[in-house]
């Protein structure tokens, strides 16, 4: 299914081609050593083309573009994917006008991605650390749906909203006004309501006119039919359980979020297909649900076949994606599973088109100095649908700002 940006950006270039018959440059990355993040694994002294938004050749028999860009010594893959973040609907965690992610009469259909801002500072911060898009989720909430996530491209253009209602977010766990057992209830009476309304309108004669679904009711139908995952969070070991045996008998996509105590019951995580997602830097518990927090979580889930996304739900800090996939990587994850960690195994869960480099995908792509993993490595090049992307950000021009000694009074230099 193409995305709105997508379909958008084709009418445009159809408009563009048909009015002036402009070709759009071709660029090659030139003698560079390519994580694929496939079954490929890492492809050395590689050349990738890039034209019309996508990756049309990997080490073709001859160059022929526009323009060429050095890939010697450096690594490029995939550009990074972050999820459940705020991204673009809180600017100062401080100022309440500033946060757009809490509603207060939300709900399972609250689409938070009508106060998505692209101009945030936060963007171009998160995108000069090799992210391309994000997965952008509501938080909180009356009940145990917190809305609906969106995803986003990072380009900063006003139609960077790639798809809405991406996933169901739903919270579970220890409550400090009610029982756990509330929330795992409520969401079992939910769904069995709608499968009821839903096996009651089959058996309707056909000629008779059906009452319009509510909102809440085509997200609850597109959640018994498997079209939408549910992430859902919950650290302790007997409410993953329970999700699990929700989740075998509506026949969810579950995913599960902010596990902590997966490490437990691993097996039949594993068993019943369904991803995890987790803060690759919790190692402290928040309370008596995440006593099991650990720095090895990741790597002991992928070990026993539990398909893992490594999430930074700090808006303000999404830049350190990479640093904290290397920091699993070096608690025992492996490098090629930290990298699906942050690009394939996000787009296959929520439904975002790449992740991978490989031929006739989206040319979303990121040129590392080196290692993306290392702390001393940078983006040096990023491209969005085969755009080159601007990495500077807010905070390189306060530096420059202040530290330039040119037209500066003599209290700014002195």
């Amino acid at each position: 299914m193409n995305s709105l940006k997508t379909i958008k950006k084709s009418l445009l270039t159809i408009a563009v081609l048909g009015a002036f018959n402009v070709a759009a440059e071709t660029v090659a990355i030139t003698n560079t050593t390519i994580y694929t993040g496939t079954d490929k694994g890492v492809m050395t002294d590689a050349n990738v083309v890039i034209d019309g938004g996508k990756i049309v050749a990997i080490n073709p028999a001859s160059l022929e573009v526009d323009r060429t860009v050095d890939g010697s010594g450096r690594v490029l893959t995939a550009g990074f994917i972050a999820s459940l973040n705020q991204l673009g609907l809180v600017e100062v965690g401080a100022v309440s006008t500033s946060r757009d992610a809490r509603a207060k009469k939300g709900g399972i259909s609250f689409d938070a991605s009508l106060a998505f801002n692209p101009e945030s500072t936060l963007v171009p911060f998160a995108r000069k650390g090799g992210i391309t898009h994000s997965v952008v989720s509501p938080r909180g909430g009356d009940g145990i749906f917190s809305g609906t996530s969106f995803n986003v491209d990072l380009s900063g253009d006003f139609d960077s909203v790639v798809s809405t209602e991406s996933a169901v977010i739903a919270g579970f766990g220890a409550a400090s006004k009610d029982s756990r057992a509330s929330s795992l209830q409520s969401l079992k009476d939910k769904l069995k309501g709608q499968k009821d309304k839903l096996d009651k309108a089959a058996k309707k004669d056909d000629d008779k006119k059906a009452k319009e679904p509510s909102a809440e009711e085509k997200l609850l139908t597109a959640l018994l039919n498997g079209e939408k995952p549910l992430i859902a969070s919950a650290s302790r070991a007997t409410d993953i359980l329970n999700l699990l045996a929700i989740k075998k008998e509506f026949g969810l996509n579950l995913v599960l979020a902010w596990s902590y105590d997966a490490v437990k019951v691993k097996t039949q995580i594993a068993d019943a297909g369904v991803p995890v997602i987790l803060n690759g830097m919790h190692n402290l518990p928040g309370n008596f649900d995440s006593l099991s927090a650990s720095l090895e979580t990741a790597g002991e889930l992928e070990k026993a076949g539990v398909k893992v996304i490594l999430a930074n739900t700090d808006s303000h800090l999404i830049y350190n994606l990479r640093l904290d996939a290397g920091n699993a990587v070096s608690y025992g994850m492996s490098a090629q599973g930290a990298l699906q960690a942050v690009t394939s195994n996000v787009a296959e869960v929520f439904g975002i088109e790449g992740g991978v480099v490989a031929k006739g995908q989206p040319a979303n792509l990121v040129l590392w100095s080196g290692d993306p993993f290392e702390i001393s490595s940078s983006a040096l090049n990023v491209w969005i649908e085969g755009e080159e992307q601007d990495l500077t950000t807010r905070q390189d021009k306060l530096r420059d700002r202040y530290t330039s000694k040119e037209d500066k009074r003599r209290g700014y230099i002195k």
